[in-house]
């Protein structure tokens, strides 16, 4: 039933994923001593910076952001400014739960702001390319049995594995094994990273495997 959107989906997270892979080897040809490790602030904000340019592209080439009401300019504008308001509001949400979690508070603020900033633009910024600046839909889409679409269940998925995969990726920071992917927040970020690539691959698999049944309702 849904075959063409599936279809849709996995040539869509392919080219994200293939964005990740790029935003990973292309710097290491222009910046000298590049690396997940040794400049992993670099990776992180290269990996975020090509995952927000790819997904908004992708997703308002293949019409799946939901169309603006009016289209006046002043309606498309305050639409944007929104969507970078939620933006930034999703980084500062982040940042404080990652702080409550047990990252440092003021030592390696940064770092901290760095991770929030990849957390938002692998989950918050694919709600706003799906969903918009809609709040009510986010909380829909988040609610028990509230998607309406393949691709609300897909936001679904790739938001729990990116989400669980930060968290999973904490648990080596602690342990004493002097290893260099547990400078904080390296393995958050790694573990952010492969759960998110996973919930790429998983979600057109799910819906698949699922699609008989799946059944949605307008409300």
């Amino acid at each position: 039933m849904w075959d063409h959107e599936i279809r849709a989906m996995a040539s869509t997270h392919a080219i994200i994923a293939a964005s990740v892979f790029m935003a990973t080897v292309l710097p290491a040809v222009f910046v000298p001593g590049f690396s997940v490790y040794g400049t992993h602030l670099l990776w992180l904000y290269s990996a975020s910076g090509a995952v927000t340019v790819v997904s908004v592209a992708v997703f308002w080439l293949l019409g799946i952001t939901p169309p603006a009401k009016k289209h006046t300019l002043g309606y498309k504008l305050s639409r944007l400014l929104r969507s970078c308001l939620y933006f930034f509001l999703s980084c500062l949400f982040f940042h404080a739960v990652v702080v409550l979690y047990g990252a440092p508070l003021i030592e390696y603020a940064l770092e901290t702001f760095s991770l929030a900033v990849l957390l938002t633009s692998l989950t918050t910024l694919r709600c706003l390319c799906v969903l918009g600046p809609n709040v009510q839909a986010w909380i829909r889409v988040f609610s028990r049995h509230g998607a309406m679409s393949v691709w609300d269940t897909c936001l679904q998925i790739t938001v729990a594995c990116t989400v669980v995969g930060a968290w999973v990726g904490a648990f080596p920071i602690p342990l004493d094994w002097d290893r260099p992917w547990q400078v904080w927040p390296v393995s958050c970020s790694l573990g952010a990273m492969i759960g998110f690539l996973t919930g790429l691959v998983a979600a057109p698999a799910w819906i698949h495997y699922h699609r008989k049944q799946l059944t949605y309702k307008c409300k």
